[in-house]
């Protein structure tokens, strides 16, 4: 099980052998810092702590001091919990170990999850793609509308659970599976990823292959 935190840079284009253009995302991925490791016999079930980024000494509370052990002031914790197979073998890593790009190769498959863009209140057109009214047949301010929602006989007439409203659009966890790191760049922490991924730059995104 390969992990990583990163930090979204922006999108750009790379040529492969061929001399085609592939659309990829740069993720910045300075070494992930080992925090804490769980095992089965203290914690009842088995992952890998890791603390990604920097910030001020001033904004880190002293129990994150403590359980930080001088190791940085990370900007944010992540725990990973182990597959069956290596939670029973226990983790090879140590509270210290430093996890870098270098555990992807070119060709890795990888799912990305990061808190998509905010898009701010929107209608049901943009939102959830629905047609709007009919452009004639007298219609006169209908064009965005969602139409009825009431359940008419259906529910006794209330509006019913789940229905597709206006509202609060973006700003949601989103996982991407399937991408394929098109190119790893040691030296500058650099983690080439085909195609998007979710969130605006700057964005804090996780890397599980």
């Amino acid at each position: 099980m390969k992990f990583l935190l990163g930090k979204k840079v922006a999108m750009s284009q790379i040529w492969d052998e061929s001399g085609r253009a592939l659309p990829v995302t740069s993720v910045f991925a300075s070494p992930n810092i080992v925090t804490q490791v769980r095992t089965l016999e203290k914690d009842k079930y088995s992952a890998v702590q890791v603390g990604f980024g920097s910030r001020k000494e001033k904004n880190i509370s002293k129990p994150q001091k403590g359980h930080y052990k001088n190791l940085g002031n990370f900007e944010i914790l992540k725990e990973w919990r182990l597959p069956a197979d290596e939670a029973a073998g226990e983790s090879d890593k140590k509270v210290g170990d430093k996890i870098d790009v270098s555990v992807f190769k070119n060709g890795d498959t990888v799912s990305v999850s990061g808190i998509s863009k905010g898009k701010g209140f929107q209608g049901v057109v943009k939102r959830h793609g629905f047609a709007g009214g009919s452009r004639t047949h007298g219609q006169k301010h209908s064009e965005r509308e969602p139409g009825a929602i009431g359940g008419r006989g259906r529910a006794g007439g209330r509006v019913s659970k789940g229905m597709r409203m206006a509202g609060r659009m973006g700003g949601e966890r989103v996982t991407v599976k399937n991408l394929e790191v098109a190119q790893v760049v040691p030296e500058e922490n650099l983690i080439l990823i085909k195609g998007a991924i979710p969130g605006r730059r700057g964005t804090i995104v996780e890397i599980l292959g």
